[in-house]
């Protein structure tokens, strides 16, 4: 028997995915949603559904394929197999720290991100402008949310520096060791929505999964005194139930977030320097010392801040060069696959020979 939509409405479950079954997949498959991915299987859960099942048949090759934390699968009725990934409603990624080209998948079908930094000298104008680029490119609403705020002489400079990264973003400071503190957040956390946390370490991300579950499900660690930053709580992605019957994707902190596939967000963050890019005399103006150039003008007039500018400049450069490396690497990947499946056809023709 397959869970109906009332059931999985409370696991967000929605129409983007009801719509994508067949009339069969309908009376025949179990729709389960990924709470932890691990090297052996995926943990799942469903109405009447908790358990570690293996990944789906194909398509590993592609890192984009690959099932992640907030995905839903359609699982087989009796044997509870994967039968194959359901197309998402939006995808975090970024490139994998290091050296390395690989991309690396966050967190899927959030419905809201929570963009967690703290009130004191972990606030980062720059970092958090790279998870307001994500939660753009994906099309998902963001709200910043400043924890320590108890312990800030002046918690509202920190909201007023937050509010101006990009034009009606919401800002909530909260002191995130109680639940009551964590009030503000409840909205963003009804049955069947989906949350997810993102935040470099240190920032109190653990401490507000503790709050907004209303139990203490996460170890939490004190930061260095010496300049407020912290370390590593959470090893791994996962997915939450919380009490107000919605789920939390908590993710481990990020000392490094490398964007990738992220040209439209950043073109969104930055609209207002894009505006004035499209308004230069000359359409292949770069910004610098050509004549009629909006950019250089409102420079001049102060109604541009130059550090944002140059922030801009930075994350477009640094999009276009990992994107373009993530090409490359799709490309090897995929004559490696080609090579693969041709040394396999040669080999069972000659197996047939024989």
């Amino acid at each position: 028997m397959t869970s109906s939509p009332t059931d999985l409405a409370a696991y967000g479950w929605s129409n983007t995915f009801q719509s994508q079954l067949s009339p069969e997949e309908l009376a025949a498959a179990k729709p389960a949603r990924v709470v932890a991915v691990h090297r052996n299987g995926l943990d799942v859960v469903a109405p009447l559904i908790e358990e570690r099942v293996g990944f789906p048949a194909g398509g590993l090759d592609d890192i984009e394929a690959r099932p992640t934390v907030g995905d839903w699968l359609l699982l087989d009725q009796t044997g509870h197999r994967p039968l194959r990934l359901l197309e998402r409603k939006s995808l975090f990624k970024r490139r994998a720290a290091g050296t390395g080209r690989q991309l690396q998948l966050i967190a899927a079908n959030v419905d809201t991100l929570l963009i967690v930094s703290s009130c004191n000298q972990d606030f980062n104008p720059a970092r958090l402008e790279r998870y307001l680029v994500l939660a753009r490119e994906a099309g998902v609403m963001p709200v910043v949310v400043l924890t320590k705020a108890d312990l800030a002489d002046d918690p509202g400079s920190y909201r007023a520096r937050a509010e101006r990264l990009m034009p009606g973003l919401l800002v909530e400071c909260v002191d995130a060791r109680t639940s009551d503190g964590a009030r503000p957040l409840q909205a963003w956390c009804d049955a069947g929505q989906t949350v997810a946390l993102l935040g470099s370490s240190g920032v109190g991300k653990s401490t507000l999964v503790n709050a907004l579950s209303g139990r203490p499900g996460q170890a939490t660690q004190a930061v260095r005194e010496d300049d407020d930053r912290g370390r590593h709580t959470t090893t791994g992605r996962s997915l939450h139930r919380l009490d107000a019957g919605g789920w939390l994707i908590d993710t481990p902190g990020m000392r490094e977030l490398q964007l990738v596939d992220s040209e439209t967000g950043v073109a969104e963050l930055f609209a207002d320097i894009v505006a004035l890019g499209d308004t230069c005399r000359f359409t292949d103006c770069r910004h610098e010392t050509e004549p009629g150039c909006a950019v250089q003008a409102a420079l001049e007039a102060g109604t541009l801040d130059p550090v944002r500018l140059k922030r801009f400049r930075k994350l477009l450069a640094e999009e276009a060069r990992n994107t373009s490396s993530l090409a490359e690497r799709r490309a090897q990947d995929k004559d490696f696959g080609k090579m693969v499946k041709s040394i396999m056809k040669e080999k069972r023709k000659r197996s047939d020979w024989r």
